[in-house]
Formats: structure tokens, sequence, C-alpha cells
């Protein structure tokens, strides 16, 4: 209950805190360059230069929020990279060195490289399809409010029930993960789903299609809506049967919108972290990039200029896409 009270209060005085800025900032505003009361000239010049400031006043505490919680950190993690283990002395690139010969950074990234592979393909198609169905049935809604409902949970609640789908227990023993259970009523054994080298990333990988899946099918819904009518009734005139329609109508004029989904959770999977750390904690060669970034950095004592490392070539590898994204993303509203 003091969790409770201390959250509402933290939300109260967050809110009233901005109103005081907001209001306290543009009434300071309008006493140095006031336009009331004025000759035409100095009114005029008051009003041109508060109407410049007035809008930073109101990105301030965005921009301010932003150098420190972003800027900062990447200028202190690539200052950081160059430096060893407390931070202290300069070794030049030796933690970029260390990367390239270490074994771990190395399944990390092939890791890396099958999440890239397999996540974004396949929660942008089941998004797809599952939004381009939905939109003929009666239920369609619900079907996806269902669908949509697993991004309301976080990446750590994801794992902690599909921990229990891939659960394991000893041969002869009652069963409680569903995967398991489903196995042994077949006549086979039960197995470790998650211990299992290769194969387990892929069950892993699962959680995060089940989750994005969802955000897929909302914009993608979206898109589809947005196609117009007279292109349907075109092709269908012109004997265009069902699939004809969806793969060389309707994805055509939304593939903008599909590539930015893709990107979109590309970017997230760059990032994953939390469903690792909470099914296997990089262990049974299931190690990602931002988890080993985690390990160094604050386990084991500590190696600031390596966990520094690694956090800059997860942001070569997200920047990219990100501008890219943007780029089309803002081509895509320009269109409309």
């Amino acid at each position: 209950m003091q969790q409770l009270l201390m959250a509402v209060v933290t939300m109260v005085a967050g809110v009233l805190a901005c109103a005081a800025y907001f209001y306290g900032t543009n009434l300071i505003l309008d006493l140095i360059f006031p336009s009331k009361g004025r000759s035409g000239a100095n009114a005029s010049r008051n009003l041109r230069i508060s109407n410049a400031i007035r809008p930073w006043l109101f990105l301030f505490p965005a921009l301010f929020a932003m150098t420190i919680y972003l800027i900062y950190p990447v200028i202190e993690s690539v200052w950081l990279s160059f430096h060893d283990r407390a931070g202290q002395n300069f070794v030049g690139g030796a933690n970029y060195v260390w990367m390239i010969n270490d074994g771990e950074f190395r399944q990390s990234i092939f890791n890396n490289f099958l999440w890239l592979l397999v996540v974004p393909a396949l929660a942008t198609f089941f998004g797809l399809i599952i939004a381009a169905l939905t939109d003929r049935i009666w239920w369609g809604n619900i079907a996806k409010t269902l669908i949509f409902m697993p991004m309301a949970i976080s990446f750590v609640g994801a794992s902690v029930i599909w921990k229990f789908i891939y659960d394991y227990r000893a041969a002869g023993t009652e069963q409680i993960g569903l995967l398991n259970a489903i196995v042994t009523s077949l006549g086979f054994e039960p197995q470790a789903w998650v211990t299992i080298p290769l194969w387990n990333n892929f069950f892993l990988m699962a959680i995060l299609v089940w989750i994005q899946t969802g955000f897929a099918m909302v914009i993608l819904s979206a898109a589809l809506r947005g196609i117009p009518e007279e292109t349907v009734e075109a092709a269908v005139i012109d004997g265009a049967n069902g699939f004809q329609i969806f793969f060389k109508i309707m994805i055509p004029q939304i593939w903008g919108t599909i590539a930015v989904v893709w990107t979109t959770i590309t970017i997230l999977v760059l990032k994953v972290f939390d469903i690792v750390l909470a099914m296997t904690n990089g262990q049974w060669q299931t190690q990602v990039l931002a988890n080993l970034m985690f390990d160094w950095m604050f386990r084991g004592g500590g190696d600031f200029g390596r966990g520094a490392a690694i956090a800059v070539v997860i942001m070569l590898l997200v920047v990219p896409i990100m501008i890219w994204n943007i780029r089309n993303a803002a081509k895509e509203m320009k269109g409309h």
C-alpha cells in the first residue's frame, strides 16, 4: 500500500511540476519581452523574440533528459571502451581486439544474427496474415485484442509465463510444463528444452515472436485498411483470386509499412536482453550481445572497458537501421 501511495504521489507531483514549469517559464518570458502596452515597433519585436524562444521552453525538458540519459551515456561509453577495467587507464583498441578473439563474443554475434533472421520475419509474417484474416471475420476485433495482449506484458513477465511452458521434470514424474506434458502424453521422453544447444535459441525467440506479433498486426491492419477499395474491386473484376489480390495488390501497396515494422522489430532484437537473462542467463550457448555486455559491466567485479566496448558495438549495429527506419517512416508520412 505504501508503494502504491508513493507511486500516486510521484505521478501527481510530476504533473504539477510540469504545469508549474510551463506556466512559470512562459510568465517570465512575457515579463522579459512584454508585448502588451508597448509601442508598435517594440511590441512587434518582443512578440517576434518571444515566439522564437517559446518552443524551446517546451522542448527543453525533453532535450535535457535526452542529453542526460542518451547523449552523455553514449559519449561516456565510447570513452570507457578505450580504457581499462576500472575505466582509468587508456588502453587504446585492446578491448576491441579482445572482442574479436573472444569465443563468447563470437557466439553472441552468431546468436544475435539468428534472432535477426527469425524474429522480425516471423513476427511480421504472422502479424500480416492475422491482420488480413481478422478483417474478414465478425469477431476480428476480439481476436486482435487477444493477440495484442502480450504487448502489455513485460519481457520478464512473458519469460516467466514461458518458463512454465518449457518447464522440465525428470522422466517418470508429473510434468507441469505444458510442452513436456504434451510430449509425455504422446509417449515420448520429456526434454529440458532450454538446455538443448542451438534449438534453445529458437525456443527463446518464440517468446519475442509471441509478443511482437501483436505490434505488427496492429500497424499492418491499419495499413491494409488504407488500401483504396477501388483497387481491390478492379482486381476482382479482372478475375484475380484471393491469393493474387493479397500478394500482388495489397502487399505492394503497404510494402513501406512492412519495412518499417520489420526494421522496428530488428532494432528491438539487436537489444534483446530481458528474455535471455530471465530464461537462461546466457547459458547453454544462448548468450546475446546485450546480456554479455551486462555480464562484463556489472558482474564478476565489473570490467567497464570491455562492457562499454560491447555496448558500442550494439550501438553501431542499431543506429544505421534506426536512421533508415526514421527516413522511411518520414517518406511514408509525406506520401499520406
